[in-house]
Protein backbone atom coordinates (compact mmCIF):
# COMPACT_ATOMS: atom_id res chain seq x y z
CA UNK A 1 0.00 0.00 0.00
CA UNK A 2 2.57 2.14 1.04
CA UNK A 3 4.42 1.69 -2.11
CA UNK A 4 1.63 2.27 -4.64
CA UNK A 5 1.15 5.81 -2.50
CA UNK A 6 4.97 6.71 -3.16
CA UNK A 7 5.13 5.45 -6.96
CA UNK A 8 2.16 7.80 -7.44
CA UNK A 9 3.71 10.73 -5.83
CA UNK A 10 6.66 9.78 -7.87
CA UNK A 11 4.80 9.81 -10.87
CA UNK A 12 2.62 13.11 -9.77
CA UNK A 13 6.03 14.87 -8.99
CA UNK A 14 8.03 13.86 -12.92
CA UNK A 15 4.20 15.14 -14.41
CA UNK A 16 4.70 18.43 -12.58
CA UNK A 17 8.72 18.98 -13.58
CA UNK A 18 7.58 17.77 -17.01
CA UNK A 19 4.69 20.28 -17.05
CA UNK A 20 7.32 23.55 -15.89
CA UNK A 21 9.49 21.81 -18.19
CA UNK A 22 7.24 22.46 -21.44
CA UNK A 23 6.46 25.78 -20.42
CA UNK A 24 9.20 27.13 -20.41
CA UNK A 25 9.76 25.58 -23.95
CA UNK A 26 6.64 26.95 -25.29
CA UNK A 27 7.45 30.35 -23.59
CA UNK A 28 11.31 30.22 -24.99
CA UNK A 29 9.62 29.17 -28.28
CA UNK A 30 7.48 32.34 -28.36
CA UNK A 31 9.94 34.75 -27.24
CA UNK A 32 12.08 34.06 -29.87
CA UNK A 33 8.73 34.30 -32.67
CA UNK A 34 8.26 37.31 -31.59
CA UNK A 35 11.77 38.73 -31.28
CA UNK A 36 12.01 37.08 -34.94
CA UNK A 37 8.57 38.39 -36.12
CA UNK A 38 8.99 42.15 -34.64
CA UNK A 39 10.98 43.55 -37.16
CA UNK A 40 9.17 41.57 -40.05
CA UNK A 41 6.01 43.56 -38.96
CA UNK A 42 7.66 46.94 -38.27
CA UNK A 43 8.62 46.74 -41.89
CA UNK A 44 5.67 45.29 -43.04
CA UNK A 45 3.93 48.62 -41.18
CA UNK A 46 6.24 50.82 -42.86
CA UNK A 47 5.42 49.42 -46.38
CA UNK A 48 1.97 49.42 -45.47
CA UNK A 49 2.38 52.89 -44.96
CA UNK A 50 4.43 54.11 -47.32
CA UNK A 51 1.85 52.39 -49.83
CA UNK A 52 -0.86 54.17 -48.25
CA UNK A 53 0.54 57.61 -48.67
CA UNK A 54 1.31 56.94 -52.42
CA UNK A 55 -2.36 55.61 -52.92
CA UNK A 56 -3.81 58.16 -50.79
CA UNK A 57 -1.70 60.99 -50.50
CA UNK A 58 -2.02 63.91 -48.10
CA UNK A 59 -3.76 66.74 -50.85
CA UNK A 60 -1.60 69.80 -50.96
CA UNK A 61 -3.99 73.02 -51.07
CA UNK A 62 -2.31 75.28 -53.39
CA UNK A 63 -4.74 78.82 -53.34
CA UNK A 64 -6.07 80.27 -55.98
CA UNK A 65 -3.80 82.96 -57.54
CA UNK A 66 -5.93 85.83 -57.52
CA UNK A 67 -5.59 85.45 -53.99
CA UNK A 68 -2.20 86.91 -54.47
CA UNK A 69 -2.98 89.85 -57.00
CA UNK A 70 -2.29 92.80 -54.77
CA UNK A 71 1.27 91.03 -53.88
CA UNK A 72 1.78 90.35 -57.56
CA UNK A 73 0.63 93.96 -59.09
CA UNK A 74 2.78 95.45 -56.19
CA UNK A 75 5.93 94.69 -57.73
CA UNK A 76 4.54 97.78 -60.14
CA UNK A 77 6.97 98.23 -62.76
CA UNK A 78 9.48 95.04 -62.81
CA UNK A 79 12.39 96.59 -64.35
CA UNK A 80 14.55 93.58 -65.62
CA UNK A 81 17.09 94.91 -68.06
CA UNK A 82 19.29 97.79 -68.22
CA UNK A 83 21.15 98.78 -71.74
CA UNK A 84 24.45 101.07 -71.89
CA UNK A 85 24.68 102.69 -75.10
CA UNK A 86 26.99 104.95 -76.69
CA UNK A 87 26.06 106.99 -79.73
CA UNK A 88 27.51 109.90 -82.36
CA UNK A 89 25.33 112.20 -83.70
CA UNK A 90 25.70 115.30 -85.83
CA UNK A 91 23.87 117.80 -86.05
CA UNK A 92 23.48 121.01 -88.55
CA UNK A 93 21.10 123.71 -88.84
CA UNK A 94 20.30 122.91 -92.34
CA UNK A 95 21.21 125.78 -93.92
CA UNK A 96 22.23 124.57 -97.23
CA UNK A 97 24.01 126.51 -99.92
CA UNK A 98 24.65 129.08 -97.14
CA UNK A 99 26.15 127.07 -94.76
CA UNK A 100 29.37 128.18 -94.61
CA UNK A 101 27.95 132.01 -93.98
CA UNK A 102 25.05 131.32 -91.18
CA UNK A 103 24.88 127.60 -90.80
CA UNK A 104 26.11 125.50 -87.77
CA UNK A 105 27.63 122.20 -87.89
CA UNK A 106 28.73 119.53 -84.62
CA UNK A 107 28.93 116.09 -83.79
CA UNK A 108 28.01 115.23 -80.08
CA UNK A 109 28.84 112.03 -78.46
CA UNK A 110 26.21 110.19 -76.23
CA UNK A 111 26.31 108.01 -73.44
CA UNK A 112 23.00 106.62 -71.63
CA UNK A 113 21.06 103.60 -70.60
CA UNK A 114 17.65 102.75 -71.63
CA UNK A 115 15.55 100.74 -68.87
CA UNK A 116 13.11 98.17 -69.84
CA UNK A 117 10.60 95.32 -67.68
CA UNK A 118 7.26 94.66 -67.07
CA UNK A 119 4.51 97.06 -65.54
CA UNK A 120 2.78 94.16 -63.00
CA UNK A 121 0.02 96.44 -62.48
CA UNK A 122 -1.74 95.94 -66.08
CA UNK A 123 -1.98 92.38 -65.08
CA UNK A 124 -5.47 91.53 -64.44
CA UNK A 125 -6.86 88.88 -62.06
CA UNK A 126 -8.16 86.87 -65.50
CA UNK A 127 -4.47 86.32 -66.53
CA UNK A 128 -3.44 83.71 -64.27
CA UNK A 129 -5.57 80.74 -64.52
CA UNK A 130 -4.70 77.46 -62.05
CA UNK A 131 -5.47 74.27 -63.86
CA UNK A 132 -3.96 70.59 -62.43
CA UNK A 133 -1.83 72.37 -60.47
CA UNK A 134 0.28 74.13 -63.49
CA UNK A 135 -0.51 78.23 -63.25
CA UNK A 136 -0.63 79.76 -66.54
CA UNK A 137 0.19 83.56 -66.74
CA UNK A 138 -0.19 85.86 -68.99
CA UNK A 139 1.89 88.70 -68.66
CA UNK A 140 1.27 92.29 -69.92
CA UNK A 141 3.93 93.02 -72.75
CA UNK A 142 7.58 94.42 -72.00
CA UNK A 143 7.95 98.16 -72.42
CA UNK A 144 10.56 100.51 -72.14
CA UNK A 145 10.60 102.63 -68.69
CA UNK A 146 13.48 104.34 -68.96
CA UNK A 147 15.63 106.38 -71.64
CA UNK A 148 18.46 108.62 -70.08
CA UNK A 149 21.26 110.85 -71.11
CA UNK A 150 24.65 110.54 -69.07
CA UNK A 151 25.17 113.82 -69.10
CA UNK A 152 28.72 113.72 -67.12
CA UNK A 153 29.90 111.73 -70.42
CA UNK A 154 28.26 114.21 -73.06
CA UNK A 155 31.16 115.50 -75.21
CA UNK A 156 30.65 118.06 -78.06
CA UNK A 157 33.18 117.59 -81.12
CA UNK A 158 33.79 119.56 -84.20
CA UNK A 159 31.80 122.56 -83.76
CA UNK A 160 31.65 124.68 -87.33
CA UNK A 161 30.17 127.97 -86.99
CA UNK A 162 29.25 130.21 -90.88
CA UNK A 163 31.38 133.54 -91.47
CA UNK A 164 27.84 135.42 -89.95
CA UNK A 165 26.77 132.50 -87.31
CA UNK A 166 26.52 132.54 -83.29
CA UNK A 167 26.45 129.42 -81.49
CA UNK A 168 22.99 128.58 -81.17
CA UNK A 169 22.16 126.41 -77.57
CA UNK A 170 19.08 125.06 -79.35
CA UNK A 171 21.29 122.81 -81.68
CA UNK A 172 22.85 121.09 -79.02
CA UNK A 173 19.57 120.58 -77.57
CA UNK A 174 17.80 119.16 -80.47
CA UNK A 175 20.96 117.24 -81.31
CA UNK A 176 21.27 115.77 -77.64
CA UNK A 177 16.81 114.67 -78.46
CA UNK A 178 18.07 113.04 -81.27
CA UNK A 179 20.68 111.10 -79.80
CA UNK A 180 18.07 109.94 -76.92
CA UNK A 181 16.24 108.63 -80.00
CA UNK A 182 19.05 107.18 -81.51
CA UNK A 183 19.82 105.16 -78.50
CA UNK A 184 16.21 104.28 -78.01
CA UNK A 185 16.23 102.81 -81.45
CA UNK A 186 19.50 100.89 -80.66
CA UNK A 187 18.17 99.13 -77.97
CA UNK A 188 15.19 98.04 -79.80
CA UNK A 189 16.91 96.59 -82.69
CA UNK A 190 19.16 94.61 -80.07
CA UNK A 191 15.94 93.38 -78.91
CA UNK A 192 15.64 95.22 -75.47
CA UNK A 193 12.01 93.75 -75.35
CA UNK A 194 12.50 90.24 -76.20
CA UNK A 195 15.41 90.16 -73.62
CA UNK A 196 13.29 91.80 -70.52
CA UNK A 197 10.37 89.18 -71.35
CA UNK A 198 12.58 86.36 -70.87
CA UNK A 199 13.90 88.00 -67.83
CA UNK A 200 10.41 88.93 -66.40
CA UNK A 201 9.68 85.23 -66.52
CA UNK A 202 12.41 83.79 -64.90
CA UNK A 203 12.13 86.21 -62.31
CA UNK A 204 8.79 85.40 -61.73
CA UNK A 205 8.92 81.65 -62.17
CA UNK A 206 10.91 81.77 -58.53
CA UNK A 207 8.71 84.13 -57.49
CA UNK A 208 5.35 82.06 -58.21
CA UNK A 209 7.02 78.28 -56.68
CA UNK A 210 7.81 80.58 -53.56
CA UNK A 211 4.28 81.20 -53.41
CA UNK A 212 3.74 77.38 -53.63
CA UNK A 213 3.36 77.53 -57.54
CA UNK A 214 5.78 74.76 -58.49
CA UNK A 215 4.94 74.73 -62.41
CA UNK A 216 4.57 78.23 -64.23
CA UNK A 217 3.55 78.41 -68.18
CA UNK A 218 4.20 82.25 -69.25
CA UNK A 219 1.22 82.60 -72.38
CA UNK A 220 0.92 84.58 -75.17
Amino acid sequence: MKENRGSTLFSLLILIVLAVGVYYIVRTVQDTADKTLSPIQQANSSLQTQVADLLYPTPTIIPDPVTYINQIQALARLETIEYSVQQVVEVDDKQGTFAFLYGTKMLIQVKGKVIAGIDMQKLQPGDMQLQNSVLYVKLPPAEVFITALDESKTQIWNIQNGIFTRPDPNLVIDGLQGAQDKILQAALEDGILDQAQKNAEAYLTKFFAALGYKNTIFVK
